[in-house]
């Protein structure tokens, strides 16, 4: 009888246990993204395409420069290297790595016609020389790389060293010297231009003769008269008449 129990018991047991230790079957159910999360996607591959077209637009002299740039793998001093590789799909762009630092890097004109690249956002800046090449990092004020050399810079290099450019100290120095000035004999007289010299002579004024000048004893003298009245004379009292013969008296 127990052992009826028993089995019964184990038969009972034995599909609960399969059951347990089959796995669980959870149905995933695809997220949809709300149309606020599809603007924003929309937006960043505007932007993006967006900065592409405007990395493309390089002037002239700047894709010049940028034609004349290494390309490859250059092995520097301290055993580093740099690797230059042009973006196909950005002409004049080129993408630099050392170690597992990248920057991007754009051409840059420069007033001494210097090979220059660089990274505004990083700092980094490239400088392509004829001998050598370095890379510098302007925000830190480090140098990362320096003796970074191509196989034309090696031939370069190379030549320099058989045979150095002149330095400051071994070029000619050229004294300027003072014009000759003309020697002065004492007592000479420097003889002035013979010119004609015309002498500018006053203007003649008209003679004036003595008679036309009178003189003052010739000038008639006015005399001033009096602004009295007449005096009254008296008549003459008559006196008797003289006898001249006396026969007549």
């Amino acid at each position: 009888m127990k052992k009826k129990i028993i089995a019964s018991v184990l038969l009972i047991a034995l599909p609960l246990a399969l059951l347990a230790q089959a796995p669980k079957k959870v149905a995933h159910k695809a997220k949809r993204l709300a149309p606020s999360q599809v603007q924003i996607k929309s937006k960043a591959v505007q932007m993006a395409s967006g900065i592409r077209a405007a990395e493309a637009a390089l002037s002239p002299a700047e894709l010049a420069i940028a034609a004349l740039i290494y390309q490859g793998s250059m092995p520097c001093e301290l055993g580093a290297s740099v690797t230059v590789t042009a973006d196909a799909k950005a002409p004049g762009y080129f993408d630099l790595q050392i170690k597992n630092l990248k920057y991007r890097m754009l051409p840059v004109v420069t007033s001494t016609g210097a090979i220059r690249l660089e990274d505004q956002q990083a700092g980094a800046v490239w400088l392509q020389l004829s001998n050598k090449s370095m890379l510098m990092n302007q925000k830190l004020g480090q140098r990362l790389a320096d003796v970074c050399m191509n196989p034309e810079q090696v031939i370069v290099a190379e030549r320099l060293i058989k045979s150095p450019a002149p330095g400051l100290l071994d070029a000619p120095i050229v004294v300027a010297q003072k014009p000759n000035l003309p020697v002065v004999v004492p007592g000479a007289v420097p003889s002035l231009p013979e010119a004609p010299i015309v002498a500018t002579q006053d203007p003649k004024l008209p003679a004036v003769t003595p008679a036309a000048v009178p003189s003052l004893l010739e000038v008639p003298i006015a005399v001033a008269t009096d602004s009295m009245p007449p005096v009254a004379v008296p008549d003459p009292v008559p006196q008797p008449a003289r006898c001249v013969a006396p026969n007549y008296c």
